[in-house]
């Protein structure tokens, strides 16, 4: 604007008026070109209602004036209408806004320049455009019912770019579905490699172990049926207790900067409760049922903490060390209670007298034991099975010298992610891994141990295993069939045995390019079924039975909990 105005400041010649200005005008001018120092006087004072004009009451700015143009072009095109260049309004055929112009040959609505002229004292003012004056009586009306707007280069370039982007968009479209495609197609190829190589290792496995092999004695049909289904806001974590046909689950509310809760859920309704945990408790790792209607869970705000669901309420806390990442009841002990800490050791405590821990007990590693499970032996003796990145290890909570021993061979390119079991049985296992992120055995635990929630997408996962670990004599467990799936890159994720028949068990796991939960059958690890999708992943699954001999699956996905009735 500044530029145009100079310009117009430089080539301006004052003329009078062709619609007869009057004398005393025309005498004015005379005395104005004749002296220089009012001349100038005057063409800055006309500099100034040009900048004014612009950026004053009566109309927006040069730049905003554009602006409003590019905002307003479309729908503009779309009328076919054009647009009065002070208020970026459409000027009509008639009435205060109808379409006007002054001597000068601009086009303006008419109020528009009616406005500027008030303002400047009803004498005269100057074009904003080319800065030349004119009067009220100069405004002359123009009688055109419609003025259409021809295509300019720029509206051109602008339908030519739309065309592109449309063209773009088809291109785009045809790409995402010829990936898609290939997507499946790796997917089925991914299967039949799958499948291939565990045909090879059934009937290796087959040949090696004869008539030690767990085959089903008959083929009992196992259903499935969704009990209920419920939406749970920011839920990580839940334990089922049967007998009472409660399930614990445990998150943060929804809120921003909210409190951690337990919400304990009927099975069978959409009855629920919130129970605000204590504020130094900070987020629930793992949860446990006790007999008597009672829960143990550990946290990371470095609590072993007894929950009392007949009062719904908080009646016992053990300090730990670190953050407790997993904790189990003893199978054969109301009394003792186990947590797995995030430094690889293990504390027994009684809730008798929970000051302090019974004992502790180093792992083999430093690194976080993220499941626990008290199980007997053959010998009718109490274990604790865990597992941990190093791998499933079973350790002997009689004999607190002694250290845990690892189940399967020490492998430096794997990490053990979940472990299931039949309690209280420990003849049969399934250990689950994915390969390791880096290949130092030194790496930082956040390397290997992420957040339970995933901070990016996951997609399909990542190709990892599920091995199958079974009693081969009276005191040692191996390694034995293996079976490739899709593992979380980032959980440490939860696995169920789940026992039926004649000594007949399926694996459960939440597989990650299903979006649900997979069960297969053991030890054969021939795929059984797939359960209701979640169209999210798996965060938590449990396995629970009554007194009465009702079976329950519960799979918990991020807003989602299942209950499945195993029949």
């Amino acid at each position: 604007m500044a530029s145009r105005l100079t310009s117009a400041k430089r080539t301006r010649r004052r003329t009078p008026m062709d619609d007869g200005g009057s004398e005393e005008e025309g005498e004015d001018e005379s005395e104005g070109s004749s002296d220089d120092e009012d001349d100038d006087d005057e063409e800055e004072e006309e500099e100034r209602e040009r900048e004014e004009f612009a950026g004053g009451d009566c109309g927006p700015s040069a730049q905003a004036r554009v602006s409003l143009v590019t905002a307003a072009g479309g729908s503009a095109e779309r009328a076919n209408m054009p647009t009065c260049p002070v208020c970026m309004e459409p000027w009509t055929s008639q009435g205060p806004h109808r379409i006007s112009c002054i001597p000068c040959g601009h086009v303006y609505g008419r109020s528009c320049l009616e406005r500027w002229l008030t303002q400047r004292g009803n004498t005269s003012a100057t074009c904003p455009q080319c800065g030349k004056r004119f009067k009220n009586k100069d405004i002359i009306n123009l009688y055109a019912p419609e003025v259409a707007i021809p295509k300019n280069e720029l509206e051109k370039e602008i339908s030519c770019l739309r065309e592109r982007n449309d063209s773009l968009e088809k291109k785009v479209l045809h790409h995402d579905k010829l990936f898609e495609e290939m997507t499946k197609r790796q997917i089925d190829m991914e299967q039949r490699i799958i499948d291939a190589v565990s045909s090879k290792r059934q009937k290796v496995a087959g040949h090696l172990d004869g008539a030690a092999r767990l085959e089903p004695s008959s083929s009992t049909t196992v259903n499935f049926s969704l009990q209920n289904e419920l939406f749970l806001d920011g839920a990580r974590v839940i334990s089922i207790d049967a007998s009472n046909q409660i399930i614990l689950a445990s998150g943060r509310a929804s809120a921003v900067g909210a409190e951690y809760v337990l919400t304990k859920i009927s099975m069978f309704s959409t009855h629920e409760a919130k129970i605000r945990l204590p504020p130094d408790t900070k987020a629930v790792r793992d949860m446990c049922i006790l007999p008597g209607g009672s829960a143990i869970f550990t946290s990371l705000g470095r609590r072993l903490s007894l929950f009392s669901m007949t009062t719904d309420s908080v009646v016992l806390q053990c300090d730990l060390p670190v953050p407790g990442w997993s904790c189990s009841a003893d199978v054969s002990s109301s009394q003792h209670i186990y947590a797995g800490l995030q430094n690889g050791m293990l504390l027994v405590f009684d809730i008798r007298q929970a000051a302090r821990p019974l004992y502790s007990m180093m792992g083999l590693s430093a690194q976080p034991i993220h499941t626990l499970h008290s199980v007997i032996d053959n010998n009718g003796c109490r274990k604790i099975l865990s597992a941990s990145a190093v791998g499933p290890c079973m350790w002997d909570p009689d004999d607190n010298q002694s250290r845990p021993h690892l189940l399967t061979g020490m492998d430096n390119q794997r990490v053990c992610i979940s472990l299931a079991c039949a309690p209280p049985s420990s003849d049969l296992l399934v250990a689950s891994f994915r390969p390791k992120v880096g290949t130092s055995e030194d790496a930082n635990t956040s390397q290997v141990y992420l957040s339970q929630t995933p901070s990016r997408p996951v997609g399909s996962g990542k190709l990892g295993h599920h091995s199958l670990i079974r009693r081969t004599g009276n005191a040692s467990l191996a390694e034995g069939t293996t079976c490739y799936g899709n593992v979380s890159e980032v959980r440490m994720s939860k696995s169920a045995i789940i026992p039926y028949g004649d000594n007949q068990h399926l694996f459960a796991y939440g597989d990650e390019s299903l979006r649900g939960v997979r069960t297969w059958q053991l030890p054969s690890f021939a795929i059984h079924a797939d359960l209701c999708s979640h169209w999210q992943p798996i965060l938590d699954l449990r396995y629970a039975e009554s007194p009465g001999g009702g079976r329950y699956l519960g799979c918990l996905s991020k807003g989602k909990l299942q209950v499945f009735r195993i029949s």
